[in-house]
């Protein structure tokens, strides 16, 4: 059995009411202990139980809290959409069908070219204090495209997400209803076996209402959770559906109606912020305070993709939050963690209660309010994924996409 016991925290985030205090459960002057990958312990490290054999980590008097679980993402693509970023802060707006500039880029793009930029992507998440992520396909629109799509994914994350309903590709103008009969059917079928979860964007310029029904419906016969992309480009039935047919969660969600948000707060559908999108496209923030206050589960994730939010930082999300989506620190810092873990339906992640999975990061700073407070900074000292340090890497060893999900 190997053992670690990390002393001197200086406050640890264990997001367990029962041992600590507030909804964070935080324990000041702590200490935590990790056998065999999970927490064996967490408590005053005036209280540390007896125990020999251990291997000892001085956190210096500095912060740990648990991983930053990223529910939301799109990892696995080709191409630059640098100038339409600068198109939009010149005024430019938003809108979806700038994703047919990636699809393209992606079906021209090998499996090695496509999986280097996915391991990219993943080594950077972690060292910003990442510890699992969902990716999602939806950049190839093809049934060879989305396939390999997932099947890279899978290499990296658990966590994976068949999305071709993310819009109708070129060849399929003005036919999006054969397109989706497609999506639901042959292209389902080959992507099914690499996917644990189904998404549709439901949104102008994606797919209505029926046509989500209609994909989810498939996925969901597959065996595979629902989520959906819902009301980011206006008003919509999206949040809804995704309340209807009992989705793990309905993410964007910047336009909402009081019966939206009554829906959310009423029902086991999460819902998922991603203001680095609204940060990117220069678009109104998310009603978080809103949810929060009615009473729905909230989550942050960073969206990341190449057109509307090039981030995997998920401290700058939580910063954002606080500062543009009216999400206290601790409440910034919870959507990001065990919130991100309730989007996923796990309860093995996002916290460090006894029995859970040790992933947690150190930050350099007394407190995980400076995730807020310290806006572009980068904070992470350190990453743990089951109980083993993955950044910053050993020597002579790689950082790789080992540990994520």
């Amino acid at each position: 059995m190997t053992s670690l016991l990390l002393e001197g925290i200086s406050s640890l985030v264990t997001n367990d009411a029962t041992r600590g205090t507030g909804p964070l459960g935080l324990i000041l002057d702590a200490a935590l202990l990790v056998e065999d990958g999970e927490v064996a312990w967490s408590g005053p490290r005036a209280e540390v139980p007896e125990s020999s054999g251990l291997e000892r980590f001085d956190a210096g008097g500095r912060a740990v809290l648990p991983g930053f679980v990223d529910s939301h993402a799109h990892l696995v693509f080709a191409g630059d959409r640098s100038e339409e970023f600068v198109a939009r802060m010149a005024g430019r707006s938003y809108a979806a069908g700038g994703i047919a500039t990636t699809v393209a880029a992606t079906r021209a793009a090998s499996d090695a070219e496509l999986g280097a930029n996915l391991s990219r992507l993943v080594a950077e998440a972690r060292a910003s204090g990442t510890t699992t992520i969902e990716c999602k396909s939806g950049y190839g629109l093809s049934i060879r495209d989305e396939e390999r799509s997932l099947r890279l994914a899978r290499a990296a994350t658990p966590e994976t997400t068949f999305l071709g309903a993310h819009v109708v590709p070129g060849e399929y103008s003005g036919r999006s209803d054969e397109y989706v009969s497609l999506v639901a059917s042959a292209m389902l079928d080959a992507c099914a076996p690499y996917a644990r979860w189904i998404d549709v964007f439901c949104d102008r310029g994606a797919f209505d209402a029926d046509q989500a029904r209609e994909v989810l419906s498939a996925g969901s016969r597959h065996g595979l959770g629902l989520r959906l992309h819902a009301n980011q480009l206006g008003p919509g039935p999206g949040a809804q559906l995704a309340v209807e047919l009992g989705a793990a969660s309905a993410d964007h969600l910047t336009y909402l109606s009081d019966a939206d948000i009554d829906a959310l707060s009423s029902s086991a559908t999460v819902a998922t912020l991603v203001p680095g999108a609204e940060f990117s496209t220069r678009s109104t923030y998310a009603p978080g305070r809103r949810l929060l206050d009615a009473g729905a589960t909230v989550a942050l994730a960073t969206d990341c993709n190449p057109g509307s939010s090039f981030t995997t930082n998920m401290a700058f999300c939580i910063a954002l939050a606080v500062r543009e989506m009216g999400l206290s620190p601790d409440e910034a810092v919870w959507a990001a963690t065990m919130g991100g873990a309730s989007a996923l339906r796990r309860s093995d992640i996002g916290n460090l209660a006894t029995g859970s999975r040790a992933d947690f990061v150190l930050i350099d700073a007394p407190s995980h309010v400076h995730l807020a407070y310290r806006p572009g900074v980068p904070l992470v000292a350190g990453v743990w994924v089951g109980g083993r340090q993955v950044h910053p890497p050993a020597p002579g060893r790689s950082s790789g996409n080992e540990g994520m999900g």
